[in-house]
């Protein structure tokens, strides 16, 4: 059942072009299943979310199936405090998704002696992977939970590999061990740490998931140039969980009402751009790109229909766009300093007009100075313009 679950997947991964020749000894010699517990939630085949919990105890073939199928595994829930077989609020880690994992690796472009720090240690198939290439010697990795760190080491352990092991915030790096040729961050960020890129010798690499407060979010291939900043383009799309230290706390609609109920003091109009236009990844993504602060929330009814609700971080506006099947044009209502619909409206049209750029056409630069995340459209002489 093992091999012909590995080899099963070597192949998918070798056909789909992200698993490389160089990745697959890797690969096999270190096997996803030493890596994975024995109660977890596989993710789906299409869509977000966590299929129910497999429990390798009471069902081992669809626990190894689940194990070597092209999709994540979630691990823990709610950092920890949850438990049983049922699902948590938040899932808090995983076992990513064989494709992702393998495609970062390559972007990653690690040689035989580069020194790399990892991000997120999770399960800890990442760390062993590296360590299998460059050495454990060449690898430290930082997980911020314990529970997950002392797991992790116990697995990669067990296989003979012992890298620097820290358990710790993962914005701050590891200085002790820098300076750094690679840096692999398995967590998604809001913004790349900068006590992170200056831990990163010229010419290295960072690979990382970037998102938007707005949404949607891109793995970036960032270069550090020789003033410190770093600067590169995505390769594609990712959904990873929120890096612990930047994650997001929003606050309820009720509290951008004002006591009143809704529209409240709001201000009508109508749109010809319907809000099913705006809910993919990627123009989520190039909308966030462009706007700041912005965050939306879809509110559903049974009939097909929903409330698009966009609001922003500092809780002075909001506005509601709503969506009927058939209809071409949409109510808006809007509240506050900023006209939010509005704003979200000219980030998309921009992304329309460039002819709906991809993901690889779409590059950000860290200042090494001030930390300032400029994104780019094409060229690092292009920089996106905020709308305001």
């Amino acid at each position: 059942m093992r091999e012909a679950g590995l080899d099963g997947l070597a192949s998918r991964l070798t056909e789909k072009g992200t698993l490389t020749s160089d990745w697959l000894p890797m690969f096999k010699a270190v096997p996803r299943e030493l890596f994975v517990p024995d109660l977890m939630w596989p993710g789906q085949t299409k869509g977000t979310g966590q299929g129910e919990a497999i429990d390798r105890n009471e069902d081992p073939e669809a626990w190894f199936t689940a194990v070597y199928s092209d999709v994540s595994l979630t691990t823990q829930w709610d950092d920890g405090k949850h438990s049983g077989t049922g699902k948590g609020k938040s899932p808090t880690c995983s076992n990513s998704q064989p494709s992702m994992v393998f495609s970062m690796l390559t972007a990653l472009d690690v040689r035989q002696s580069s020194r790399v720090l990892e991000i997120g240690t999770g399960t800890g198939w990442n760390a062993a992977l590296l360590s299998e290439r460059v050495g454990p010697g060449n690898v430290v990795t930082v997980e911020v939970d314990e529970d997950n760190a002392t797991s992790a080491r116990e697995r990669m352990k067990a296989l003979g590999y012992q890298p620097t092991m820290i358990v710790g915030d993962g914005a701050e790096g590891y200085n002790k061990g820098a300076p750094y040729d690679r840096v692999l961050v398995t967590a998604s960020l809001t913004e790349v740490p900068h006590r992170v890129i200056g831990q990163v010798r010229t010419g290295g690499i960072i690979v990382a998931p970037y998102a938007t407060t707005y949404g949607g979010e891109g793995v970036v291939r960032l270069v550090v140039q020789r003033d410190g900043s770093a600067v590169g383009s995505f390769i594609g799309s990712s959904a990873f969980m929120r890096l612990r230290q930047q994650r997001q706390f929003r606050k309820h609609t009720r509290e951008y009402l004002g006591g009143k109920e809704w529209p409240a003091d709001g201000v009508q109009s109508m749109t010809p751009i319907s809000p099913e236009e705006l809910g993919d990844w990627l123009p989520m993504f190039a909308i966030g790109l462009q706007t700041q602060g912005i965050f939306p929330w879809a509110e559903t009814y049974d009939d097909g229909s929903y409330t698009l609700w966009l609001r922003d971080t500092a809780v002075t506006s909001w506005a509601t766009v709503d969506y009927e099947p058939g209809r071409k044009e949409f109510e808006v209502y809007q509240s506050g300093p900023r006209d939010l619909w509005d704003e979200v409206a000219v980030a998309y049209e921009y992304w329309d007009t460039q002819g709906r750029p991809g993901w690889e056409r779409f590059g950000l630069t860290v200042d090494g100075e001030t930390g300032e995340h400029t994104p780019w459209l094409d060229s690092p002489s292009a920089p996106l313009r905020p709308v305001v």
